[in-house]
């Protein structure tokens, strides 16, 4: 958000410092009564470009209506030749914005009536005149650099796209995979307590009770290892994943402080009775967090990481004091979208982003059901 602000400023100043070199131009020269016309149009398309984050589609279409009847008022009326500079540039980030965010219909038909608006203006300027030739040119450069931006942005975009939505189906079938084991632990038990419950039944009745029970609970916490494995796709082929508790993060923080900067671990409400799917992503969340601080923040002087289990269920934060750096998708790349898809597959909430006083932090809040 603070980007699009920042860039609609950047541009809001550029159109307002060509609004004001075209009009003294116009008012040195053909007089500055003939600039009103085109000066109003470009104030009307400059505003829809500052305001096309809403209506990307219909600011652009707007635009190149208003530009069109410009150029045909400025041939009728013998005014200057439209578009002028602010225009010009208005109309070229209008088609390229939509070129870059609309679907492919649409992108082709603003690119075409860009193109109209270029032929247009070529066919109205005033022949044998160096000051219509210069306008032309800038019209038809800055609608080919609208176009060739609109168009290198937008392969850009399908490229993270289709990066971001790999990294996420990856971490899915991950945690398919880790939940399958699960449930396939817990039902070679159940079948084993179920074998075991035939010789009891035979040799000491009395004790039934306590073998279904122990049944009941498997059966339960499959169940809810099941629910997690809905919606998400297994792929059999590839190899079972390792899962690593709480257990490990003593482990993982020492090998981290052989090549980074100083971890302080805390972990006193790490419970051996979380789920494996729960002790698994907090394990992950700690590892892709530090290898973040490792690659993004060197110089760090204080690492901690905190895990413990609230009302709230389990949660896990890693934070550094390190200088605050790029937005959480820039610093922490595709290893944040991997760890937020698994979270949230678990029901639980991410962030990731500067801290107030200093440096930055990853929390993370995991649901976790107790069986009764």
């Amino acid at each position: 958000m603070n980007i699009r602000i920042a860039s609609s400023a950047f541009l809001a100043v550029v159109l307002l410092a060509a609004l004001g070199i075209e009009a003294v131009a116009i008012a040195a020269s053909w007089g500055v009564r003939y600039w009103l016309v085109g000066g109003v149009a470009a104030v009307v398309v400059g505003g829809l470009a500052l305001a096309r984050h809403r209506h990307p589609r219909w600011t652009a279409v707007t635009a190149l209506v208003v530009a069109g009847l410009t150029i045909a008022a400025a041939r009728v009326f013998n005014l200057p030749t439209e578009p002028g500079p602010a225009m010009a540039l208005a109309l070229a980030v209008l088609v390229g914005s939509a070129v870059r965010t609309q679907p492919v219909r649409p992108a082709g038909g603003i690119a075409a009536g860009g193109l109209a608006v270029v032929v247009g203006a070529f066919l109205a300027a005033r022949p044998h005149s160096s000051g219509a030739s210069a306008a032309v040119a800038l019209n038809i450069a800055s609608y080919l650099g609208g176009v060739t931006i609109g168009l290198a942005l937008r392969l850009l975009d399908e490229r993270s796209a289709v990066a971001t939505a790999r990294v996420r189906q990856d971490e899915r079938l991950e945690l398919a995979r880790e939940l399958h084991d699960v449930v396939a632990h817990h039902i070679a038990g159940m079948l084993i307590q179920a074998q075991a419950t035939h010789v009891l039944a035979r040799r000491d009745p009395g004790r039934v009770g306590e073998s279904l029970s122990g049944i009941e609970a498997s059966a339960a916490e499959a169940l809810r290892a099941m629910r997690r494995v809905v919606g998400v796709l297994r792929d059999d082929d590839d190899p079972p994943a390792t899962s690593a508790g709480p257990e490990g993060l003593g482990d993982l923080v020492e090998r981290f402080n052989r090549q980074g900067p100083p971890v302080v671990l805390h972990a006193g409400g790490a419970d051996a009775a979380w789920p494996p799917e729960v002790s698994s992503t907090v394990y992950r969340i700690v590892r892709e967090s530090l290898t973040n601080v490792a690659r993004h923040a060197p110089h760090a002087g204080d690492v901690r990481v905190v895990v413990g289990e609230g009302p709230d269920g389990v949660t896990v934060e890693v934070a550094d004091d390190a200088a605050h750096g790029p937005a959480p998708e820039s610093r922490g790349g595709y290893g944040l979208v991997g760890m937020r898809e698994r979270v949230e597959s678990l029901g639980g909430t991410l962030h990731a982003g500067p801290r107030a006083e200093a440096g930055w932090s990853v929390r993370a809040t995991l649901p976790v059901s107790r069986s009764s």
